[in-house]
């Protein structure tokens, strides 16, 4: 664990009544931003609750956003793999990969999954081309060619050529924070904010 995570931490884990779930998911993408992690979508045997992949050094889109939400105390794992058991049939895991219950390896790893929870749980917003839709916090899926499904959440800051709101994610270099926003077609945009902060 890094000095600024031990930092972060600390900072997160004040009365979550004075903290502001914009600042905490923020503070939380950015220090995802500062690990060194190759691109690895294998499956793994992890533990369960709170299972992750080697953390330090091997990730995809998907685990930035679920580390950045672990570092609030917020499970998406078990949280995604309750809510398969409970309502399997509002997944894609049958007709995407053939699966007829739920895996706590991999489930939470897939931004189907992940977009069939935040629509269940979360709030839906517009997949917008306006940039003034897209704030703080939000969660934006994609699909990059080849049909391939990508994830991504918005930070406070603007690009300065563009004005386009800045993602933290990863495409395959890394979790970065960059301005992509509108460089491929959106399929999802959500916000997800923890019972904790409302």
């Amino acid at each position: 664990m890094t000095r600024f995570t031990v930092f972060l931490l600390s900072l997160l884990s004040v009365n979550a009544y004075a903290a502001s779930f914009d600042d905490d998911i923020v503070a939380a993408l950015l220090e995802r931003t500062t690990h060194n992690v190759t691109y690895d979508g294998s499956y793994r045997s992890i533990t369960y609750p709170g299972g992750d992949v080697p953390a330090n050094n091997v990730g995809v889109c998907t685990d930035v956003v679920i580390r950045s939400y672990r570092l609030l105390g917020i499970d998406l794992q078990k949280l995604v793999h309750e809510d398969m058991l409970k309502s399997f049939e509002l997944y894609p895991s049958k007709r995407i990969w053939g699966l007829t219950k739920p895996d706590k390896n991999i489930d939470h790893r897939r931004v189907p999954n992940l977009q069939a929870y935040f629509k269940n749980h979360g709030q839906v917003l517009a997949k917008s081309s306006n940039v003034n839709d897209y704030k703080t916090g939000d969660i934006v899926t994609w699909m990059l060619p080849g049909n391939v499904p990508h994830i991504g959440m918005v930070v406070n800051e603007l690009a300065k050529d563009t004005g386009n709101p800045l993602i933290v994610h990863n495409i395959g270099r890394g979790p970065e924070k960059s301005d992509m926003l509108f460089d491929f077609k959106i399929t999802g945009h959500y916000r997800f904010v923890p019972q904790e902060y409302k």
